[in-house]
């Protein structure tokens, strides 16, 4: 399996006491998480990018919009 297939990171969508989403380590993107997503849902990443926001970087210093549900058959 290649690795785009296998992605980054695969757990839980959680959400801290802030109001950010994340899954593990990786801070998730909160708009594409609310349009598409709910707290719960296991997903995958697919790739990730330093955290460009000074408030949550230091808690997650990566972060993903590109993620999709795990199970999700295409």
């Amino acid at each position: 399996m290649s690795k785009d297939t296998k992605g980054v990171h695969t757990g839980i969508i959680e959400k801290d006491e802030n109001g950010n989403f994340f899954s593990g380590e990786y801070l998730l993107d909160y708009q594409h998480v609310m349009a598409s997503f709910k707290e719960g849902d296991k997903i995958t990443i697919k790739s990730v990018i330093e955290n460009p926001s000074d408030i949550s970087h230091e808690r997650y210093p990566k972060k993903s919009r590109d993620f999709f549900l795990f199970n999700l058959k295409k």
